[in-house]
């Protein structure tokens, strides 16, 4: 169960990496996480990029120097109804699963897939509050609680479709599943930035608005 920040440490989330892991060594590089800090990745760690396998080893070994928060993205959601469905196996695969089981082996299967990383996927959450801010994937609802909100808004619900309102609680909604430029709606802010599109890969310290960006090479942004 992961720990409320410090008041020491930092709060950085970090959105949308889709397989691209010179992408994130290059951000987690920049922030430099510490122990005191608490990371909130956003979701859709795996599929698009070369190296989705990569990415969750990197992630495995960032739970062991500060307080990460994984979120469940939709991509993973998909890799987990995999393991034992045919079909939903078939629909991972053409949204991008081939790149993730390339990432493991030339013709790597499910099997090849190590339970550690089966675990760490197994271990992300729906969603992550703190007195300020919560932290969903793509979506929520404004008038219901995290607890109760369904899982197709959670994980898969663009903000284009359904546009964000200022949530009942007054806190500010951290999401990411929507690409594009940074979306500051005061109550909402979305930092996908397209990385796995050919965009780059934002973090965000949310107390200050301090931003990292990098693009997809790992090189930083302008």
């Amino acid at each position: 169960m992961a720990k409320e920040n410090s008041a020491t440490g930092r709060l950085i989330a970090i959105g949308d990496i889709h397989g691209h892991a010179a992408a994130l060594e290059s951000i987690l590089d920049a922030i430099i996480p510490g122990p005191d800090d608490t990371i909130v990745t956003l979701g859709d760690y795996v599929n698009r990029g070369p190296e989705s396998r990569k990415v969750l080893e990197l992630l495995i070994d960032l739970s062991e120097l500060c307080n990460l928060v994984p979120i469940l993205g939709n991509h993973e959601e998909m890799m987990l109804d995999s393991r034992d469905d045919p079909h939903a196996e078939l629909r991972w695969r053409s949204q991008g699963g081939e790149e993730t089981l390339a990432s493991y082996g030339p013709d790597a299967g499910i099997s090849r897939i190590p339970q550690a990383h089966w675990n760490f996927l197994l271990s992300c959450r729906p969603y992550y509050e703190t007195a300020q801010f919560m932290f969903t994937h793509a979506n929520y609802c404004w008038y219901s609680k995290l607890e109760d909100q369904p899982s197709l808004l959670l994980r898969w619900i663009s903000l284009e479709e359904s546009p964000p309102k200022a949530h009942l609680s007054g806190k500010t909604l951290i999401v990411g599943h929507t690409p594009g430029a940074i979306k500051d709606f005061g109550f909402c802010r979305c930092i996908d930035t397209g990385c796995g599109f050919g965009g780059q890969l934002t973090a965000m310290e949310l107390e200050s608005g301090q931003t990292w960006r990098v693009q997809e090479s790992g090189r930083i942004a302008e």
